[in-house]
């Protein structure tokens, strides 16, 4: 795979694929220009290269169809500002009015097309959407790693199309950051593993347990592990088609003498409501109709201590339900012990990545994923289709 400083982009028409999907407020206010920032390396060096600069994005999921309140404009002004110039905003982004604003473009211009996803072509990897996408294009550059892990138009069948292709600056980080936690990583590897559902994680657990030295589980996915261990567990979120593969990746884990840390104890509460009754209780004493939202004290102790000889650390998914605040401080005493620990520390994108800001504790994370579900499949060891379809062109 090439990367954008590779290959020749002088005074050359290049569009950019980047994942603008920033969360906004109800009045059309960007609430977190994080994303927007990424992507701000990859586009000032096309613009330092003299391009011209064609930037698409999605926003969402509007399933096809124009939804206003999914639409980029105020992506466009944002995006001004960061780069101290004006950007064109083209209300399409295929047909008529993108040949003009093409058209028009000198060389250290930038064009920011509307919503990908408008059209339904973006998300089946239309062939004939994507032909409309690249008609202009000399060089195509993929720098949307959040959304390498799903084959579309704009980061798959395009690639089929223009002859020069290669990966931004972000998706470089991203794949070089991976590779040093996971490829060749510095031991201890500590990986902790929360969110809600085992099932969402299985192949990533299955993989991890073959990799790290600890593996620490927790959030509503912990309670399936300790059902599997013969605990009562009350209402708390737990599988049960899962049991066998919880017993199973733990036996693994046993086979090939990874630590694995699970809670002692929980927060626990009848409703997951804010203004619920919360209390402590050690895991063997949940009682009936009572459900765990949250790791205890006893247990941040446990796994504070499991961390501190780490010297690489993956985290993805939080401790507990800790948008609700009686439920978040399992997760900010995480933050607080991966932000401080003296290890290589990788966050992978999603709520982890929210926790991780709202501590404010971004700063000291040595490397926060953009991408969730493109995370969780690069550590299940799976090919990423937008990687591969960039290999593939590169290599031509």
């Amino acid at each position: 795979m090439k990367y954008i400083d590779q290959v020749d982009i002088k005074g050359k028409r290049v569009f950019i694929r980047v994942d603008f999907n920033v969360p906004m407020d109800d009045y059309g206010n960007i609430t977190d220009d994080t994303r927007i920032r990424a992507h701000l390396p990859t586009i000032n060096y096309a613009l330092d290269e003299k391009a011209k600069v064609i930037v698409a994005s999605h926003m969402g999921r509007p399933k096809g169809k124009k939804v206003d309140k999914l639409s980029l404009k105020p992506v466009a002004r944002r995006l001004s500002r960061l780069l101290n110039k004006d950007v064109v905003f083209v209300e399409d982004c295929i047909g008529n009015d993108v040949e003009k604003a093409i058209g028009a473009m000198k060389e250290g211009d930038v064009v920011l097309l509307e919503n990908l996803r408008f059209y339904p072509g973006e998300e089946k990897n239309d062939f004939q959407f994507a032909q409309e996408l690249a008609r202009f294009v000399d060089v195509y550059i993929d720098d949307a790693f959040a959304v390498a892990h799903r084959k579309a138009a704009s980061n798959t069948a395009i690639t089929e199309i223009v002859k020069v292709c290669a990966a931004g600056f972000l998706m470089r980080n991203e794949m070089e950051y991976f590779d040093k936690a996971m490829g060749n990583p510095i031991r201890p590897l500590v990986a902790i593993i929360g969110g809600a559902k085992v099932s969402d994680k299985i192949g990533v657990l299955e993989k991890l347990v073959e990799k790290v030295d600890k593996l620490i589980v927790g959030g509503g996915m912990a309670f399936t592990f300790l059902r599997a261990l013969g605990y009562e567990v009350g209402n708390s979120l737990c599988e049960e088609n899962m049991l066998e593969l919880a017993q199973k990746i733990m036996n693994k884990a046993k086979e090939r003498n990874v630590k694995f840390y699970l809670p002692v104890d929980c927060v626990i509460a009848e409703k997951a409501e804010a203004n619920a009754e919360a209390k402590i209780c050690t895991i063997q004493e949940i009682p009936g109709g009572w459900m765990g939202l949250d790791i205890g004290p006893a247990t941040t102790s446990l796994f504070a201590e499991a961390l501190q000889n780490a010297k690489t650390i993956i985290w993805n998914g939080p401790m507990g339900m800790f948008e609700l605040d009686p439920f978040s401080r399992g997760t900010f005493a995480m933050v607080t012990f991966v932000a401080n620990a003296h290890a290589l520390t990788i966050v992978g994108g999603g709520d982890t990545d929210v926790a991780v800001h709202r501590a404010g504790m971004s700063y000291k994370i040595t490397y926060i994923s953009t991408g969730g579900g493109a995370f969780l499949e690069l550590l299940e060891g799976k090919k990423l289709p937008a990687i591969e379809a960039l290999e593939k062109c590169g290599g031509n």
